[in-house]
């Protein structure tokens, strides 16, 4: 690893470097398109840089974090399209942790919401098309004729009448030097060689060759290696450790305190790892001891008749149930959900008198340097945060706590130190995807119209454990994400139907088990609710369930399209053999709108649930990369029939039970369906996220296909057999 630098001193590297710079200034919401001439401004804070220089490079500066979700290559598509650059001369760089590369979406660097390209499709094409009209006008220059004359193709500026044409290397200085145009034109959609066409990933092949650098591969000079003893119980204090025993053992280098518990530090992993044994630590019994799996889901029960805060409230949802021919009420539950990302919580920091060095993967950048500058006192200015691949996200990787563990350390023993989690520690110390219970009452007038719903929602809150302070008048939004979202969000996470006499009510507990965003945050949970629940309505109204969701979708073009291209890809309303299913459901968020379609087999003897295929159609706008969104949605879907039928966390002496795979269990290869089917829209409308949209609709969609083929209502997860038999017995 190369000596640490500034993060100052390397922005003045890269603006220093000769040839065509082209920045993005970014404010929460907005940004500003700016050259190299204007980076010098005091008042100028540039995000995404855009480089030409003499070698013919084109040169990415990629703010977001590569885990698996394509954003190098289709951010890098964006730029390399609007500059029409040869695609062999586009490099892309991760770029380091500073304001200056924060989201218009979230006003800080971070990957989340399935925002790097919606929060950076105008930003990086503008910046490219901006770099495409200097070059062309400093070409016109050169050869002393009209710019219009002059166009860019393939890395070259070609003057179209004698058809001269010269590199992008030999202009970029004298472009570099000219103002930015006034007027950025992007190009038109005809004009694109690169946006909306297959572009393999610039990240697949040092993955697959093994050369890819994840946090779990950084290793540096001298470093060390520390593991962390942690509490079995929420709130449980260390009472006492053999510090002595450990320090004792060949290689043990320190044992310290920190936040997190005890940590020792060692001259190798499995040194560290011997040193924890024998530190024995007696710990104190915890704030809740009574925590346990059917605790916690009997609280959250009781949570449903305890007073809220009242989260929406349109019309008079009492009087129009109070006025309702029929009713229609029912209890969901969700339990907690592990990340369970494939490589455990990890980070290596070098902590110095006057500067820091951090290597992480990690999904936010200004969070860690946030966290780095509180520990070791030092300005921002004086801590680089190197972002490695990233071995699965999730929204796991948003937080902080595995930064604090390396930082900690490596303060105290003035050497680099990577802070590495073990399976359990990832397990028992994760911050869940909340568990929610909900009760849903609904009234239908004669013709089974809606009336009204009422909505109480019983749930653990997100915010209390990142942002307290974003809890407006005792409501999470986060944990109400596809029910309901703030007005003017750019998360987009509500529910499209158009509800009449609409009342949420959230009951927010204080119990201690963490949780935090979880792909699709709590989308997913609520969207098992909403469209379980919108499918009990059809069925009570005795009409094609459908045709129920497009009556409230009315004046929604785009929830209607998806729900009407999945329902007619699949097949849906077509007859059925005996056993088996075809359940329907839709959702939106981040700005995309999907539908999906689930056909099930179902044995009534046994409980268990076969998926035999899933239809999805997704309108998600314009498309960059198309082959990334089949397999996010793939992927998403994969990874919510784990959470279907399988995980669950479960609790025990208050603090987490399942510590390994062997009790939490996840999907296998053999139970994935053998066909999945994506059907991308084409779209003009705004560009929205995809990373996350595979997720929350699949649930709902199996559900409601085993009431389609046994008329049970499974209103709980997972759907395991114990819980369908249930069903199956109370239908």
């Amino acid at each position: 690893m190369k000596t640490p630098i500034s993060r100052r001193d390397f922005i003045k590297g890269v603006l220093g470097t000769a040839g065509l710079t082209i920045a993005a200034s970014v404010s929460p919401f907005d940004y500003k398109i700016l050259s190299a001439a204007e980076v010098g401004k005091a008042d100028f804070e540039p995000n995404a840089f855009v480089k030409v220089t003499p070698d013919n490079k084109v040169t990415v500066m990629i703010p977001n974090s590569e885990m698996g979700q394509g954003a190098w290559t289709a951010l890098g598509m964006l730029v390399a399209d609007e500059i029409d650059a040869d695609w062999k001369q586009v490099k892309i760089k991760q770029a380091p942790a500073d304001d200056m590369y924060k989201s218009p979406v979230f006003g800080a660097q971070i990957t989340v919401g399935s925002s790097s390209c919606r929060a950076f499709y105008e930003p990086m094409r503008k910046a490219g098309a901006a770099a495409r009209t200097m070059l062309i006008k400093a070409a016109a220059k050169t050869w002393n004729v009209p710019e219009e004359e002059c166009e860019a193709s393939n890395g070259f500026v070609v003057h179209k009448k004698s058809k001269k044409k010269l590199p992008y290397g030999k202009l970029c200085k004298a472009a570099g030097e000219l103002p930015l145009p006034k007027d950025i034109v992007l190009k038109k959609e005809s004009e694109f060689k690169y946006i909306g066409k297959p572009m393999k990933r610039l990240d697949i092949p040092q993955k697959v060759a093994g050369t890819g650098i994840y946090g779990y591969d950084v290793t540096l000079p001298g470093m060390l290696y520390a593991v962390t003893a942690r509490p079995p119980a929420y709130g449980a204090k260390p009472v006492s450790y053999d510090k002595k025993a450990a320090e004792a053992i060949k290689g043990v280098v320190s044992v310290i305190e920190t936040p997190n518990g005890v940590a020792v530090i060692a001259d190798s992993t499995a040194t560290a790892l011997k040193g924890r044994d024998a530190l024995k630590v007696q710990w104190s019994e915890g704030t809740h001891p009574q925590i346990s799996t059917e605790t916690i889901e009997k609280h959250y029960m009781e949570g449903l008749d305890k007073p809220g805060a009242v989260a929406k409230n349109t019309g008079d949802a009492k009087k129009a149930l109070s006025e309702a021919a029929k009713k229609v009420e029912a209890i969901y539950y969700v339990p907690f959900v592990a990340h369970a990302c494939m490589e455990p919580m990890n980070c290596t920091a070098y902590v110095q008198k006057d500067k820091c060095e951090i290597w992480v993967p990690t999904q936010a950048q200004t969070l860690t340097l946030v966290t780095a500058s509180k520990l070791t006192g030092l300005p921002p200015d004086k801590i680089v945060v190197n972002t490695t691949l990233v071995g699965c996200g999730l929204g796991r990787r948003a937080r902080g706590d595995f930064v604090v563990d390396a930082v900690v350390a490596s303060k105290a023993v003035g050497k680099p130190v990577k802070a590495l989690w073990m399976r359990e520690d990832d397990l028992m110390h994760d911050a869940f995807r909340a568990n929610t219970c909900q009760r849903i009452q609904a009234g239908l007038d004669d013709q089974g119209n809606l009336l009204g719903w009422h909505h109480k929602v019983s749930c653990t809150s997100i915010l209390r454990f990142s942002n307290p302070a974003a809890i407006r008048n005792g409501v999470d939004i986060y944990s109400l994400w596809g029910i309901v979202d703030w007005e003017k969000t750019p998360v987009f996470s509500h529910t499209a139907y158009e509800i009449p006499n609409f009342y949420v009510e959230q009951y927010l507990s204080d119990w201690p088990m963490p949780a935090a965003p979880w792909r699709s945050v709590q989308n997913a949970p609520n969207c098992f609710i909403m469209e379980s629940f919108m499918d009990e309505l059809a069925h009570a109204a005795k009409k094609d369930p459908v045709e129920f969701r497009l009556a409230l979708l009315k004046n929604n073009f785009r929830a209607s399209r998806v729900l009407k291209t999945v329902a007619e890809k699949a097949g849906y309303g077509k007859p059925m053999p005996k056993g088996k299913g075809r359940g329907i459901a839709q959702h939106t968020c981040f700005g995309t709108y999907i539908a999906m379609v689930a056909d099930v087999t179902v044995d009534e003897n046994t409980g268990k649930i076969k998926v035999d295929k899933i239809t999805a159609a997704v309108d998600c706008g314009p498309v960059i990369n198309p082959a990334p969104i089949e397999k996010q949605i793939q992927g998403g879907i994969i990874m919510a029939l784990s959470t279907i039928f399988k995980e669950k966390v479960e609790f025990d002496k208050g603090g987490v039970k399942s510590l390994n795979f062997d009790s939490y269990k996840i999907l296998r290869m053999s139970e994935i369906p053998e066909a999945i089917e994506v059907h991308v829209i084409k779209s003009t409308e705004k560009i929205g996220g995809i990373g996350e949209l595979g997720v929350p609709t699949v649930a709902p969609a199996i559900g409601n296909a085993v009431f389609n083929a046994t008329g049970a209502r499974v209103r709980r997860l997972p759907m395991d057999t114990k819980t369908v038999l249930a069903a199956l017995k109370n239908r």
